[in-house]
């Protein structure tokens, strides 16, 4: 395809759709970070994650992750960089997947967010949706399709399904995915070398050493939560350092 042809082809193209590849385009070389709270954490809830959000943005963060239509359209009124929307679906067996169907990839969409990160794993997702037909439906909605994977071979059948990034988001998460204290770089590099589509780093990233290791390997852009917006896991990991003996302090 000639430049005059890749013209046409961007000028066919829905202006949303243009929008979302743009997002998509200024994450590369920056730092995402993930701002949710589980159940239980004081900083539950959409106002607290509007102001984590603006925090982040303060620092520097070139975009946000965000979980649910509620927290995603507090997020979006808040700041202006790229959002990277998930809705988390919890099964009955306890499982935990992450947008897995079309009707919540329109949820995340309708919120706010043009870049919808996706389960792209191997496991049977609710309602029976194949993951081409869910990346078809984030298309079909103008926006990008950011596919979670935890192996390889995920990987390069989410590329081959249509995603636009791939993430190490699951490595280490399902139960056949290698599990690993560290970030799985080596995944992030394999990947980075065999796809023409961004490679994403997320997944216990705990250091800024870390991130530099992770765009090393690789990674088109770099994704941190817990490490930044836990408050509750970074107090325990500083309480543990200072030992049985605070109780006498």
């Amino acid at each position: 395809m000639d430049t005059e042809d890749r013209t046409t082809e961007a000028a066919r193209e829905p202006a949303g759709a243009r929008g979302a590849r743009a997002d998509l385009a200024s994450l590369r070389g920056g730092l995402v970070v993930s701002c949710q709270a589980r159940g239980g954490n004081p900083l539950r809830g959409p106002t607290f994650m509007a102001a984590m959000a603006r925090a982040a943005v303060m620092g520097g963060a070139a975009g946000i992750r965000a979980n649910g239509p509620d927290d995603i359209a507090a997020v979006r009124r808040a700041v202006d960089v790229p959002i990277i929307g998930i809705l988390k679906v919890t099964m009955p067996d306890g499982s935990l997947f992450i947008t897995p169907s079309p009707e919540t990839v329109r949820a995340v969409i309708a919120a706010g967010s043009r870049l919808v990160a996706l389960d792209g794993t191997g496991r049977a997702r609710a309602g029976g949706a194949t993951l081409r037909q869910v990346i078809d439906t984030v298309h079909a909605e103008s926006a990008c399709a950011l596919a979670d994977i935890s192996t390889e071979d995920e990987g390069l059948h989410a590329a081959d399904c249509g995603a636009d990034a791939v993430g190490t988001t699951l490595s280490g998460y399902t139960p056949y995915s290698r599990r690993q204290a560290e970030p799985d770089l080596v995944l992030v590099e394999r990947l980075a070398s065999r796809l023409d589509i961004p490679v994403f780093a997320e997944g216990r990233i705990a250091t800024p050493g870390q991130v530099r290791q992770a765009f090393e390997a690789g990674a088109a852009f770099v994704v941190v939560g817990t490490a930044i917006t836990d408050i509750v896991a970074v107090t325990r990991a500083f309480v543990r350092g200072v030992g049985p003996g605070r109780a006498e302090a």
